[in-house]
């Protein structure tokens, strides 16, 4: 990656179904999107900014020392969220590789986002993301732990949230953190949905259907995502521990 100059970018919207709100949800007295900020700003690869859709999580950002972005609210997707504003604040195309953090990872480590870089090494990836080996029996079955399917040179070959593959081997938890290109970038969020990506209800399906070659780095251990309250509680309880 010589040359190459990531800048973390990080999608936030007040709209979720099951926690409204979540990027200004209380986390031991501070938003969660600044918990995550700060786990960018650890990882030290470049700067961070927060692709908002409304003026309030951008203002949370800019106070916990993210550049804070507002977006169209409209926008379909965190992939076109992070585009608009990385088209706004990088028009001289200072950034070649952008990493996607999500906004409702508190508990991400700096080392897990640094080592999504590690798979563009390789000329050839057009995306890096992360993986865990499924430890607990109880997420192999589970569709909303999505599995990634991987070659034996860390190549995604598909993404699902059914259980595969079969036989004995690992099974790949994937952690839905993404360093692209900027081409590639570009490139998948011009495409329309593809039919592999409706059936599975994953959005990185597009970029293989596309031909886009995605790798991914093994990390130790799944952070966890704050999709409702349950999740909220656990991260104040993690990150109590951790402070």
């Amino acid at each position: 990656m010589a040359n190459e100059t990531p800048i973390i970018l990080i999608p936030a919207r007040m709209a979720a179904t099951r926690l409204p709100g979540k990027p200004l949800a209380d986390i031991n007295g501070r938003p969660m999107i600044a918990h995550v900020i700060d786990r960018a700003l650890e990882a030290g690869i470049g700067p961070v900014a927060v692709a908002a859709a409304e003026q309030e999580v951008a203002d949370a950002a800019t106070a916990a020392g993210a550049i804070g972005i507002v977006t169209d609210p409209e926008l379909p997707s965190g992939s076109d969220r992070i585009m608009a504003a990385l088209r706004e604040m990088d028009p001289n195309r200072a950034y070649s590789i952008v990493v996607n953090v999500q906004g409702d990872l508190p508990t991400i480590s700096p080392q897990s986002i640094q080592a999504a870089l590690k798979p563009l090494e390789d000329a050839d990836v057009d995306i890096a993301t992360l993986v865990a080996e499924i430890t607990r029996e109880e997420e192999r079955d589970n569709p909303n732990v999505v599995k990634a399917i991987l070659a034996a040179n860390g190549r995604a070959l598909y993404f699902t949230r059914a259980t595969a593959p079969t036989g004995p081997g690992p099974l790949w938890h994937h952690i839905g953190l993404y360093a692209y290109r900027r081409a590639a970038l570009e490139r998948f969020v011009s495409l329309p949905p593809s039919p592999l990506e409706q059936r599975e209800r994953l959005e990185q399906l597009r970029a293989l259907e596309a031909g886009m070659i995605i790798a991914a780095a093994e990390v130790d251990d799944p952070p966890l995502g704050v999709d409702g309250p349950d999740d909220l509680e656990r991260a104040r309880i993690m990150l109590a521990q951790n402070q």
